[in-house]
């Protein structure tokens, strides 16, 4: 028996990526389980050692605990050292070593929109991990700009020199003349209206013009603020739904070996919805 997790604070109750890693398991007769794992502060390397001691054979992390997973690792892929952030442990040989699959699926989910970044300038909200892997995937893709925000503009500030970007302050979204940005990604875990007033000014006031897209990596939010904005600029919308399902395809092959399709676990998502 294969047991595979996901690494969170109390929103790995919330996550999808159980009953989809499941039913892919069992829908390829692998036998295994894939199961939240509550966090508590503090307890991170706890969990992280856990790992080895149970053998558990690969697992997500997601918020908060991207970033500060990085050092209690035995090594990191390549893409995972650029970025600073990791979104899944492979345990090898009794070896943890960190990957981030949210740059290769950010990346598969705008690709498969058809969306062309040549030439574009694209702002981020966000400083945490999943922002790091977006900044990384989009100048893969060629963007032309890519401006950071975040609510501590030190933070924007230290991102965007260590991936070689803008930062840009929320009070500049707000009160600077009209600032370009063809496409915006929202990193950070708010998508919905009252939950912060500075997001919520964010989405409602900024000076941001040609937007073409909004992409907002949350997903099963039935009422959006990032929607909201997009569709007040004329702009599409997309939730992280599909880039979820690609990074777990990436995922799953890096714990299992196989190749499984990415519709197959955007129809884990459906029938579990």
């Amino acid at each position: 028996m294969r047991v595979f997790c996901i690494l969170s604070d109390h929103r790995a109750f919330w996550s999808k990526s159980p009953a989809m890693h499941n039913a892919v398991l069992k829908r390829h007769a692998i036998e295994g389980i894939y199961l939240p794992f509550c966090v508590a502060d503090g307890r991170l390397p706890d969990a992280v050692r856990g790992i080895r001691a149970l053998n558990i054979t690969g697992a997500n992390v997601t918020v908060p605990y991207k970033e500060s997973v990085v050092p209690l690792l035995d090594s990191c892929s390549e893409e995972a050292t650029a970025v600073g952030a990791v979104n899944t442990i492979l345990n090898l040989d009794d070896k943890l070593i960190g990957e981030n699959t949210d740059v290769g699926g950010f990346m598969d989910a705008l690709g498969s929109l058809g969306y062309d970044l040549a030439g574009k300038a694209a702002l981020v909200i966000g400083t945490g991990g999943a922002a790091r892997a977006v900044v990384h995937g989009l100048k893969k893709m060629g963007a032309n700009m890519i401006l950071v925000a975040g609510r501590d503009s030190a933070k924007a500030r230290r991102l965007a020199w260590q991936l070689d970007c803008l930062d840009v302050s929320f009070e500049q979204l707000w009160d600077y003349d009209d600032i370009v940005a063809n496409l915006v990604v929202n990193t950070t875990t708010i998508s919905i209206p009252g939950e912060d007033f500075l997001i919520d000014d964010l989405a409602r006031t900024s000076h941001i013009v040609e937007c073409e897209l909004v992409f907002d990596i949350n997903y099963g939010r039935t009422r959006n603020l990032w929607q909201t904005f997009a569709e007040g600029r004329g702009a599409q919308f997309v939730d992280g739904i599909s880039m979820l399902a690609h990074q777990a395809r990436r995922s799953f092959y890096l714990w299992t070996g196989l190749e499984v399709p990415a519709e197959e676990f955007l129809e884990a998502l459906e029938e579990n919805s």
